[in-house]
C-alpha cells in the first residue's frame, strides 16, 4: 500500500459517510447538505478562481431541491473578528436549516465561530467568550448549531475537518483559537481537483499549514498515542513533501494535487488526535507580516532544535523523508539529540528555500522585535495554554521567558545554534 492509499484508508476509516473527498466529487455537496434540510444560507467570497466553484455547489443544491435563501460573502485572510460577526448576522437573519460554506481556512474557521456565537448569543457580536478549550459547549448547554457543509477549497488547515476555529483581532495583530467538538462540521466536501485553480501563494502557504500540523502533532504525542499519531503524521509529512513542488510548478497536475489534498487532510486527522504546539502558537503573533503557513515552515526548525533531546524516535522517522526529499545533507545515522536536531531542520530550511519561502523572521517585511514581545505574552495568555502543554516537553511562564526568547532570537536572526534545547 503506498501512501495515498493509505492515507484514503485512514481518511475513510475516520469520517466514514460524513466526507466526501478526492478528485471529481464537488457534485456531491447537495446529497450531503440535503441530509440537514431544504433552506440553505450559502458563504463564500467571489474571487476569479473562486466563484466558478461556487456555482458549481450552488447547482448541486439546486438539483436536490435545495433553496438558497441567503448569500453571505466568507473571510478575509486570517479570520478577522469582524468577518464572523457578518456571517453571524446572515446566519441570524436568513435562520436557514444548513449552512454551506465554500472556502479556504479563513472562511470556513469563520462560518464554524459565527453559527457557534448565532446558537449561543443570538446578536451578541462575542467571540472573546468562546475562546479556549470548551468553551462553545459551555454556552451553548443544549442549544442547537445550525449543521455545517464545509466544502474546502484549499489544500491546507483541514477546517473542514475539525473542531479549530482561528480568529484575528487585526488591530492587535494577534490570532486566537476556539478549540470545542461542537463546532466540528456535521459533513464536508473537499473535491482535490479545485485546487489546481488556486494562487500559487496559496498553493505553498496551505502545503506549510497541513505538514505544520503533522509534524507538532507527532512531536508532542507521547505514550500510546505516538503509535497512532505517527502512521497519520508520517504518512501526511510524506504526501505533501513529494507533491508540492508539482503542485505549485505544474498547477493542473492532478495527481500532485490529489497526493497533496490528502496530506493535509491527514494534518487535520492529526490535529484531531493531538495538539499543535509552538509553531502555531507563535505564528498566532504573525498575522500582520505573514501568511499562517509562512510562519510555521519559518518557526518549526527552531523548535525542532529546542526539542531535539525528546523527540528523538520522531526525528529519525522525519529525516528519512527529507532524505529521500533531497533536501538532508548530513549522515545522520551517527548523530543524536541536538545535533540529530540541527541536521532535521537544517534540511527543513533548506527544502522551504528551495521553494522560495522565507526562512528567517527579518526576511519578513514588517517584522520587528515588538513581534518578539508579542509572541511571548501570547504564550502566557490562559486561552492559548493548550499549545504549551501540548509541547514535547510541557512550558511554563519562567521557560518561556527563557527559552523561547532565546528561540525567538534565533528564529529572528536565522541561526539554528542560538536555539537552547530542553531536556
Amino acid at each position: 500500500m503506498d501512501s495515498a492509499e493509505k492515507a484514503e484508508r485512514l481518511l475513510r476509516d475516520w469520517k466514514g459517510e460524513a466526507y466526501s473527498f478526492g478528485c471529481g466529487v464537488l457534485g456531491e455537496t447537495g446529497a450531503l447538505a440535503a441530509r440537514y434540510g431544504k433552506r440553505a444560507l450559502v458563504v463564500a467570497n467571489r474571487s476569479a478562481w473562486l466563484s466558478p466553484i461556487v456555482e458549481r455547489v450552488r447547482e448541486s443544491l439546486s438539483i436536490l431541491g435545495l433553496k438558497v435563501i441567503g448569500d453571505c460573502v466568507g473571510a478575509r485572510p486570517n479570520t478577522p473578528r469582524e468577518d464572523v460577526y457578518a456571517i453571524e448576522d446572515a446566519i441570524e437573519s436568513a435562520r436557514p436549516e444548513v449552512i454551506v460554506a465554500i472556502g479556504a481556512g479563513s472562511t470556513l474557521d469563520a462560518t464554524k465561530a459565527a453559527a457557534a456565537i448565532a446558537a449561543a448569543a443570538p446578536g451578541s457580536h462575542n467571540v472573546e467568550a468562546l475562546f479556549g478549550a470548551g468553551k462553545v459547549s459551555q454556552a451553548l448547554g443544549g442549544k442547537r448549531v445550525t449543521p455545517l457543509v464545509a466544502v474546502e477549497t484549499a489544500a491546507s488547515s483541514g477546517s473542514h475537518l475539525t473542531k479549530y476555529s482561528n480568529v484575528s483581532d487585526v488591530a492587535a495583530g494577534q490570532k486566537k483559537l476556539i478549540i470545542d467538538e461542537r463546532i466540528v462540521p456535521p459533513a464536508a466536501v473537499f473535491d482535490y481537483a479545485v485546487t489546481a485553480s488556486s494562487p500559487h501563494e496559496l498553493t505553498l502557504d496551505g502545503a506549510f499549514d497541513g505538514m505544520s500540523h503533522c509534524l507538532e502533532v507527532y512531536y508532542g504525542a507521547k505514550g500510546p498515542a505516538l503509535d497512532k499519531v505517527e502512521e497519520i503524521a508520517l504518512t501526511g509529512i510524506e504526501l505533501i513533501i513529494s507533491s508540492v513542488r508539482a503542485a505549485v510548478t505544474i498547477p493542473h497536475n492532478l495527481e500532485a494535487r490529489h497526493r497533496l489534498g490528502l496530506g493535509t487532510d491527514l494534518g487535520g486527522y492529526a490535529i484531531m488526535a493531538g495538539s499543535t504546539s509552538g509553531g502555531h502558537l507563535t505564528s498566532f503573533s504573525l498575522v500582520d507580516v505573514t501568511t499562517h503557513g509562512r510562519a510555521t515552515s519559518i518557526m518549526n526548525p527552531y523548535y525542532t532544535v529546542l526539542f531535539a533531546e525528546a523527540i528523538e524516535r520522531q526525528l529519525r522517522h522525519v529525516a528519512l523523508i527529507y532524505e529521500r526529499a533531497g533536501a538532508l545533507k548530513a549522515d545522520v545515522s551517527k548523530l543524536e539529540g541536538r545535533d540529530l536536531g540541527i541536521a532535521v531542520a537544517e534540511a527543513m530550511i533548506a527544502f522551504a528555500a528551495g521553494l522560495g519561502a522565507p526562512t528567517s523572521l527579518r526576511q519578513l517585511d514588517g517584522f520587528s522585535e515588538a513581534h518578539i514581545e508579542r509572541a511571548l505574552a501570547a504564550a502566557k495568555d490562559p486561552t492559548l495554554s493548550s499549545k504549551l502543554q501540548a509541547m514535547p516537553i510541557p512550558m511554563d511562564a519562567a521557560m518561556i521567558d527563557k527559552y523561547m526568547r532565546a528561540l525567538l532570537e534565533a528564529a529572528a536572526a536565522g541561526d539554528l545554534t542560538q536555539v537552547l534545547t530542553l531536556s
